[in-house]
């Protein structure tokens, strides 16, 4: 009887590891990104919307409860400039200027992910690698767009690779569609010389929410 037992479990722990599923992805998305850390002239940057999108690869390690999944993401991160607003007192005409800065990144996070019913559960480690920098610049005259310019910069000052963290919770729609958010946070700076801010944003890290619509295509 215990030796039944014993070969029983072995067979339910072995269904168990052959039902643990595997599947390539898609993911993508809206990001609401700003800057944290010690900043100067805090009130100079506020929220802004960027997007993310990639391929992901989801490894079943227990089935429907446990598994571990890499990512190669594009996302924009990055802070909205504070409005700049005046009023001629000749012409009586307001001006307004509005302005956003976009760090372009590769994401790279490994999640571990847990499924409790319907909810997941991840967290896991990420390395990152700047693209590339460029300023979006919008004029408004009387709340009428009147000029509309971007502007690429270079990365001088700027460290390429950055190393952070993620985690977040969301809701599996059936076994492929899943709806989520996650923040995601750094572990450094990434200004290694404050070239262009004047040294507002000498320690400053990224801070980016991430709300996402993800795809999973399982292995056969």
């Amino acid at each position: 009887m215990k030796k039944l037992f014993i070969i029983g479990a072995m067979l339910l722990a072995g269904a168990t590891a052959t039902q643990a599923q595997s599947g390539f992805g898609f993911r993508g998305g809206a990001n609401m990104s700003n800057l944290s850390g010690d900043l100067d002239n805090e009130d100079n940057f506020e929220n802004k919307w960027g997007f993310h999108g990639g391929i992901t690869y989801n490894i079943g390690i227990v089935d429907n409860f446990f598994s571990i999944q890499p990512e190669l993401l594009y996302s924009q991160k990055g802070f909205k400039n504070a409005d700049v607003e005046f009023t001629d007192p000749i012409t009586n005409n307001s001006y307004r200027r509005v302005g956003k800065v976009n760090y372009n990144y590769l994401d790279l996070p490994v999640m571990a992910k847990i499924k409790a019913g319907p909810l997941y559960f991840e967290a896991g480690p990420q390395a990152s690698y700047l693209v590339g920098v460029n300023n979006e610049t919008k004029t408004y005259i009387n709340d009428v767009e009147e000029t509309s310019s971007r502007d690429e910069k270079d990365k001088d000052g700027l460290k390429e690779f950055e190393f952070g963290y993620g985690a977040g919770v969301g809701l599996a729609l059936g076994n492929s569609l899943s709806l989520g958010v996650r923040y995601n946070g750094s572990l450094s700076d990434f200004v290694d010389e404050d070239v262009n801010f004047e040294g507002d944003i000498t320690n400053a890290r990224h801070s980016t929410i991430m709300f996402t619509l993800g795809l999973t295509i399982p292995s056969l």
